[in-house]
């Protein structure tokens, strides 16, 4: 798939406000600096779509981006950033977890990791509550550029060990570089086979 148009379309901070035309939805999520406006840009092939924040977990409201003006990305906010206070943080907590459990058009939930990070409890216990409430999910490693491949491979493995505890099969996984420009047309491709 080829993305001709992105157009930012709206944020929100009720569920209420969620759209309603219908339009299939794949969101993205992660921790805080994990880098998804740069991976919403690599998808898009927009350079400032969405805006790359100095400040972790600036986002706190749930951004649409309308693509090829017959699907949506959606960008929820960071979770997991130490510096917003513990009620904010339940805050983006009850928005992300209302937004994944409510949305009737959520095709899928790209969860972004680091790639130069060993697995985040935080990440795995966001995994883990997806699964149990069945929301679909492939997970997105980024920053790939910053590792070495056996670094990359070793982060890989680690993570498909550590959620084959729990998980009889994984998600589809994927792995991008934002700064070299990889991973993005698999994506794109996944969503259109979705």
């Amino acid at each position: 798939m080829r993305v001709t148009e992105a157009v930012f379309i709206c944020s929100i901070s009720s569920i209420s406000a969620l759209p309603t035309d219908g339009k299939p939805e794949f969101a993205v999520v992660g921790r805080s600096n994990v880098g998804k406006s740069s991976f919403i840009n690599l998808l898009t092939g927009r350079k400032q779509l969405a805006k790359v924040s100095a400040t972790p977990g600036k986002t706190q409201t749930i951004n649409y981006f309308l693509i090829n003006n017959s699907w949506y990305l959606v960008d929820l906010p960071g979770y997991g950033y130490a510096k917003v206070s513990k009620v904010q943080q339940q805050g983006f907590g009850k928005l992300i977890e209302m937004y994944l459990t409510k949305s009737r058009n959520l095709f899928c939930t790209f969860v972004l990791l680091d790639s130069r990070l060993k697995p985040q409890p935080i990440d795995l216990d966001f995994i883990a509550w997806a699964g149990k409430a069945g929301i679909p999910l492939a997970l997105v490693f980024t920053k790939a550029d910053k590792v070495t491949k056996s670094e990359l491979k070793k982060t890989l493995q680690v993570f498909e060990a550590e959620l084959l505890k729990q998980w009889e099969s994984l998600p589809p996984v994927f792995v991008t570089s934002s700064l070299k420009k990889t991973g993005g047309n698999e994506i794109l491709d996944f969503i259109a086979s979705a």
